[in-house]
C-alpha cells in the first residue's frame, strides 16, 4: 500500500469485464479493505455478472493480500434502466451509429445511475472512495465516461448526500494498451491471464469463441478495442 488511502475502504464499481477487474486490483494495491458492487439492468451481456465470482476467486489466489483485503460482493438490481432505454446493449438490435454521433449501446444515465447507487450503498457502509473503470481516452464517446462528468457528479453526491466522496478513475486517461500494462504491471502475467480468460467485455455475451485478448464476438466496438489494446500490448513488450 503505498499512499494515502492505506487505511481506507473502498467501494469498486465491478461489472467482470477487463476495465472493472484492473480497477480491482488498483484498488486492492492502495486501500485496506476493498468491496465490490455490480448492476444487473437488463444488458444482453448479463453473463459478465456470472464472470465475476471467478474473477474474484482469482484474483484471491494471485496475492495473499490481496485475498485478505478483498470484502463484501455486493449486486443491485435496477430493471427500469432497461425499461426506459432503447439501446442495443438493452435491446436485441444491431449495434449502429445513431444520428447524434453516438453508438446505440450508450445506455443513457447509466453511469450517473451508477454512481449514485454506488454512494448510497457507500454511505450506508461507511465508504468514501468509490473507484470506477470509465475513461475518456480509449471509448466509444459515451459522454458520461468523460472526466468532466465524474467531477460534477462527485461534486453533486458530496454535496447532496453531505458526505465527501472522491470518485477514482485509474483508466481516464490510458487507452486500452495502457489498461494491459497497468494490469500486468499491477498483478504480472497472472493476472493478464485471469483477464483474458475469465473477464467479459463483449456486448453481445458472446463466450463461445476465444481469442488470444479472451473471449468474446471480436467484431462489436468492445472487442475491438480490447484486441485492438492487445495487439499494441504484445507489441511494445
Amino acid at each position: 500500500m503505498s499512499d494515502a488511502f492505506s487505511s481506507q475502504t473502498a467501494l469498486v464499481l465491478f461489472s467482470g469485464g477487463q476495465d472493472s477487474t484492473t480497477c480491482l486490483a488498483w484498488a486492492l494495491s492502495r486501500f485496506a479493505r476493498v468491496e465490490t458492487l455490480g448492476f444487473e439492468y437488463g444488458q444482453r451481456h448479463a453473463i459478465e455478472l456470472a464472470c465475476r465470482d471467478r474473477l474474484l476467486d482469482g484474483i484471491k489466489g494471485l496475492r495473499e493480500d490481496w485475498a485478505l483485503r478483498l470484502g463484501e460482493s455486493h449486486t443491485l438490481s435496477i430493471p427500469t434502466l432497461a425499461a426506459v432505454s432503447e439501446t442495443a446493449l438493452t435491446r436485441d438490435v444491431a449495434i449502429a451509429m445513431g444520428a447524434d454521433g453516438l453508438p446505440n449501446t450508450f445506455v443513457p444515465g447509466r453511469n450517473l445511475v451508477f454512481l449514485t447507487f454506488a454512494a448510497a450503498l457507500a454511505y450506508r457502509r461507511g465508504i468514501t472512495d468509490i473507484v470506477g473503470g470509465m475513461c475518456e481516452t480509449d471509448y466509444s464517446g459515451y459522454p458520461d465516461c468523460r472526466d468532466d462528468t465524474i467531477r460534477a457528479m462527485q461534486a453533486a453526491l458530496s454535496l447532496g448526500m453531505a458526505r465527501k466522496f472522491e470518485l477514482h478513475t485509474p483508466l481516464m486517461w490510458i487507452d486500452k494498451a495502457a489498461t494491459w500494462k497497468l494490469a500486468h504491471d499491477l498483478g504480472g502475467d497472472g493476472l493478464v491471464d485471469l483477464i483474458r480468460e475469465q473477464s467479459h467485455t463483449c456486448y453481445l455475451g458472446e463466450r463461445g469463441a476465444q481469442h488470444d485478448w479472451g473471449y468474446g464476438c471480436g467484431e462489436c466496438p468492445a472487442c475491438s478495442l480490447r484486441a485492438k489494446g492487445w495487439r499494441e500490448f504484445v507489441a511494445g513488450r
